[in-house]
This record gives C-alpha cells, structure tokens and sequence, in this order.
C-alpha cells in the first residue's frame, strides 16, 4: 500500500502520526512542506487547510486519528 503522509517541522501531530506508523511497521514516504512547499497548492486543491494528512491507496486520514490509522496497516 502507497502511503503518504503530509507534514510540517514543529507539528506534534505529524510526529505522532510518523511514530504510529513506524511502530505499526507502516511504511510511508513524506512530504514536509516546509521543504517542498509545492505541496501546498496541491493540498489546497483538495481542500485541506492544515497537516498532517496522510493518503493511502484506500483512504485519506486528517490528523492523528489511531483508530483510522489502524486500517492503513491491513
């Protein structure tokens, strides 16, 4: 499964999704938009207006939310 998450530097939710998601054994690719701020536009176009988002093959998951994380492991 192709998961992504969005992030920011300074965000604790984001630090608490990557350490889900590594402790779970979840691989993932990030993009901090602080460091590819071409990023934004296209989370803007999707309507997002904050971080962490993280997209997978099966879902998309906005903040630190364990229980809809879980699903990205199966």
């Amino acid at each position: 499964m192709n998961v992504k998450i969005f992030s920011k530097n300074n965000c604790m939710q984001c630090k608490m999704v990557k350490r889900f998601l590594a402790e779970n054994k979840i691989d993932f690719e990030e993009v901090n938009i602080d460091e590819q701020p071409e990023a934004i536009s296209w989370l803007k176009d999707q309507g997002f207006q904050s971080v962490p988002v993280i997209t997978s093959d099966a879902a998309t998951v906005i903040g630190f939310r364990p229980d809809q994380l879980r699903h990205l492991a199966s």
